[in-house]
């Protein structure tokens, strides 16, 4: 790989003073919500010249892998490592081998049928997991081998809407909408106390800087659910979240696909987001997004994704130079990709992208 990286120049404060708009800093800092290990592991041996270790089920693997992982986010030039990892939540998937080029794993996707919850015979059956056996040693070894200057941005992965869809399946959601709200305020309940049990635990490590969960609500036209069934089940327990996290004056940032237009003003109004992340250019543009609500909440990404995996270098190149010239100048912007790295994203138009924003800093 014929790339020269900058030194790394970590600065976490900055990030979020820059999200947060209590301080402009020249440099436009760069966020990115998940990086496919398919990306990342080329990039760990070729151009890191590092030992790759798969994340496995020994301690051992797992922090060799976290130690690859830490070190990828520092000399790309990121101001923190964003990690996350899910209580076992039972689910009905279906999988498949993956078909990027050069995976080996497999893709999995809600069976949007049936779910692993239909009556209330299965919530009863349903084996929720316990917060005492769910191992945190991932967050606490993070926490603990940060370069100096990084911060932690963590979450529970999935939120409370995809878990409730997941676990009931899309249409078993649907239909127990106007059949058995009951049933789905009971599920929402054992997930919102498991998850604000799991947050009351990562919120005491010393190194978080932020709160960064995802929990996609839209289609590319509307709200998956009706925007008063979303008030009504799950935007109370983010509202629950973000006043954790700014009980520890922390910002809460939120990860949502989709057009979610229609609950906006109730995530900024109410729930008291302080950033969002995820834009398809086919919705809204970031810059759109930005001229609209930037003055009330930070605006993170945005690099379209079918640019990013799918256009060629000099095309991404150009659009992350449009991004920082617009949303960067703007203030209270981060860049990075309209919605995460996945395995398609070819490398070299990841780090194209890293290295215009190095450039537009200076570095």
């Amino acid at each position: 790989m014929n790339v020269k990286l900058k030194p790394p120049r970590p600065d976490a404060a900055a990030f979020i003073e820059t999200l947060t708009g209590r301080k402009k800093h020249k440099a436009v800092p760069l966020v990115e919500y998940i990086v496919d290990d398919v990306v990342m592991q080329p990039i760990v041996t070729g151009l890191l010249g590092r030992s790759w270790s798969s994340y496995g089920d020994e301690r051992e693997s797992q922090e060799a892998y976290l130690e690859n992982f830490v070190e990828f986010w520092y000399r790309m030039g990121y101001d923190f490592v964003r990690f996350e990892q899910s209580l076992p939540f039972p689910e009905r998937n279906r999988v498949i081998a993956d078909a990027a080029p050069n995976s080996t794993k497999d893709r999995a996707w809600p069976d949007e049928h049936h779910g692993s919850i239909e009556t209330w015979e299965d919530f009863e059956r349903y084996p929720w997991p316990r917060l005492e056996e769910f191992d945190f040693s991932p967050f606490e070894y993070l926490d603990n081998h940060l370069p100096d200057g990084m911060g932690l941005v963590l979450s529970h992965g999935g939120g409370v809407f995809e878990h409730l869809s997941w676990i009931m399946s899309f249409e078993g959601l649907c239909t127990a909408i106007f059949e058995n709200p009951d049933l789905i305020a009971a599920i929402v309940k054992k997930l919102g106390d498991l998850m604000t049990g799991f947050y009351r635990h990562i919120l005491d490590l010393k190194n978080i800087i932020a709160v960064f969960p995802g929990d996609d609500m839209g289609y590319r036209s509307a709200t998956m659910i009706s925007p008063a069934d979303l008030r009504r089940f799950v935007l109370p327990w983010h509202k629950q979240f973000a006043a954790m996290a700014h009980d520890r004056q922390l910002p809460y940032f939120l990860h949502s696909c989709g057009n979610i237009e229609a609950i906006m003003n109730d995530l900024i109004d109410d729930v008291r987001i302080d950033g969002k992340h995820s834009f398809e250019d086919a919705i809204i543009p970031v810059q759109n997004f930005q001229a609209k609500y930037g003055d009330r909440i930070g605006v993170l990404g945005g690099l379209d994704i079918n640019i990013l995996s799918g256009a060629p270098p000099d095309v991404v190149r150009r659009h992350v130079r449009f991004l920082l010239e617009t949303c960067g100048t703007r203030g209270r912007y981060a860049i990075g990709s309209g919605n995460s790295v996945p395995s398609y994203v070819p490398v070299e138009n990841y780090l194209t992208m890293i290295e215009e924003v190095h450039s537009f800093a200076g570095y």
